[in-house]
């Protein structure tokens, strides 16, 4: 299949790149025109405008967009509106939230133009492993980008999750049960690393062991080896932990359903606490988010401002 893919980020290029591999073709857009060449080598069109991207493409246009959540997305859905015709399809494959799905679903009905929600999961992996995609939207949307999906995700790693919203919606919560998972090994080797052992016990083997039979095994504890391997101690990372919104929307939902969902709550409030204190149960969540992620890390001596709208060491 031909499909365009606006944003060409940490995954948006991996995923163009898997797309690549298994024999689909790439139309490939990037506001920085640098990263849209990069993809162009590997056998990418690349596009300078989103006008020309939409031209490269077939009818029945599919466009994949993977950019930040909310107004990024947002301001891409306005103008994909004005170029793109009746029967085209936009996914927006960002973390976003699903009323904002029904929302953008409920606009562009308006002009013929069909509207997937992906909740994509694999990190900087995705492009090695595959990515687990949750989709939300019509039936036949799921049934006609299926062979897309295949490309992208390993074998039973993708599926249809209902209607507009059920996509994101599902990885809302996959990502709340993600941050509860990662408080609890960060609590767990905290405990080891403040103990009478603490100091003779070497916490990359830790992980390795637990990793071979025992019932905490996975991939994030595999992930966790590599960061200890990397640097035994973590000692060059400062314990701040970003949220970036799934957690927040997961635990409003709880309360709205009246559903007790005591532990994502507080994994979201320990990484607002990680922003005032400097724990290793958060240093262990912070290179957890890098090695899956390539999220940002921060390093001891970095300045950091408290409410998270800018970097003040650029």
């Amino acid at each position: 299949m031909k499909i365009g893919i606006i944003g060409l980020g940490r995954m948006g290029m991996n995923m163009a790149r898997r797309l690549l591999k298994n024999g689909h073709e790439v139309v490939a857009y990037n506001r920085t025109f640098e990263k849209t060449q990069e993809i162009e080598k590997e056998g990418a069109i690349g596009a300078q405008t989103l006008d020309e991207l939409v031209n490269h493409l077939s009818e029945r246009r599919i466009v994949w967009i993977m950019l930040p959540a909310g107004n990024p997305t947002d301001e891409y859905v306005e103008m994909l509106s004005k170029i793109l015709s009746k029967g085209d399809m936009i996914i927006d494959g960002s973390n976003g939230f699903y009323k904002d799905d029904l929302r953008r679903a409920a606009y562009l009905e308006k002009s013929g133009i069909n509207y997937v929600d992906a909740g994509v999961s694999g990190g900087i992996w995705g492009l090695e492993v595959g990515y687990c995609t949750m989709i939300g939207g019509k039936l036949e949307d799921f049934k006609y980008i299926e062979p897309i999906l295949k490309a992208l995700a390993p074998e039973e790693g993708y599926m249809y999750c209902g209607d507009t919203g059920s996509g994101h919606y599902t990885k809302m919560i996959h990502n709340g049960i993600e941050y509860a998972l990662m408080e609890s090994y960060g609590e767990g080797f905290e405990i080891l690393k403040s103990s009478p052992y603490g100091a003779n016990l070497d916490l990359n083997k830790v992980a390795h062991i637990w990793n071979h039979g025992s019932v905490i095994r996975s991939w994030l504890l595999e992930l966790l080896e590599s960061a200890f391997e990397e640097d035994g101690t973590l000692s060059n990372i400062k314990g701040y932990v970003d949220d970036s919104g799934e957690g927040r929307w997961t635990v409003k939902e709880a309360v709205d359903l009246g559903v007790s969902a005591n532990v994502i709550a507080y994994s979201l409030f320990k990484r607002f606490e990680s922003r005032q204190d400097d724990l290793f149960s958060d240093k262990v969540i912070a290179a957890l988010r890098k090695e899956f992620g390539g999220h940002k890390i921060y390093k001891e001596d970095d300045k950091i401002d408290p409410t998270g709208e800018k970097d003040l060491n650029m």
